[in-house]
């Protein structure tokens, strides 16, 4: 479904991702780790059109090098950023309308009744919402979009063990229902326990492609490139 080849990344004239290759089939959750700086967000943004980048990234056949980002997201990828992106002033149910793209199982019903705190302030501007609700509402916000990958960078940066518990629940929901998933997450006990296959990266290269259960085992790769 998604084939990236060979894909160079920068920021400026200074290159950050070297030559990253890999893939992810319909309905996979795939976990990218490494260390601060290996190149994780940045490959996320490239997926997104959101970096100058070179290379290959072929989704369903089509060349996503040089799209706008606009273009991407009306192909069927979702991304939810570090920083969230909710538009502060408009309310909870403004946010999601704004996400709101297609038919399919992810409505306004669907998503209250997975994130009940959202239904509850649905009509709170979405500035005024706890880090925590920022989030669900980020992640709210793509799937109203029903996609068939979803970009997820960092969801459970700064937020209280409660929440992350959700965010976890809203993978494994993903994943029953065919959701495609690429999760950038520092959590690696959450990363191993929801992913179906991990991708490490280091020095904005992918140095390791495999089941979670084989990263778990190969404790030299772990204490080289995750600083475990």
């Amino acid at each position: 479904m998604l084939h990236v080849q060979n894909l160079r990344a920068f920021y400026g004239p200074t290159p950050v991702l070297h030559g990253v290759s890999f893939a992810i089939q319909p309905g996979e959750t795939v976990a990218l780790l490494g260390r601060n700086g290996a190149g994780r967000s940045t490959t996320a943004k490239a997926l997104m059109g959101l970096v100058h980048c070179q290379g290959s990234i072929l989704w369903r056949g089509q060349q996503l090098v040089g799209q706008p980002p606009f273009a991407i997201a009306q192909q069927g990828i979702a991304y939810v950023a570090e920083a969230r992106d909710i538009f502060p002033r408009l309310s909870v149910h403004h946010n999601l309308l704004l996400g709101q793209k297609g038919s399919g199982p992810w409505t306004f019903d669907a998503v209250y009744a997975l994130f009940p705190h959202l239904q509850a302030r649905q009509h709170t501007p979405g500035g005024v919402l706890s880090g925590g609700e920022q989030q669900m509402l980020a992640l709210a916000r793509a799937l109203m979009g029903n996609p068939q990958l979803l970009v997820i960078d960092e969801p459970t940066e700064g937020l209280a063990p409660q929440v992350v518990a959700q965010v976890a629940t809203v993978l494994r929901l993903l994943k029953t229902q065919g959701v495609a998933v690429l999760l950038v997450e520092q959590k690696q006990a959450l990363a191993l326990e929801v992913a179906d296959r991990v991708l490490v990266m280091g020095r904005g290269q992918v140095v390791w492609d495999g089941a979670p259960e084989n990263l778990r085992a190969d404790t030299a790769l772990c204490a080289e490139w995750l600083g475990l």
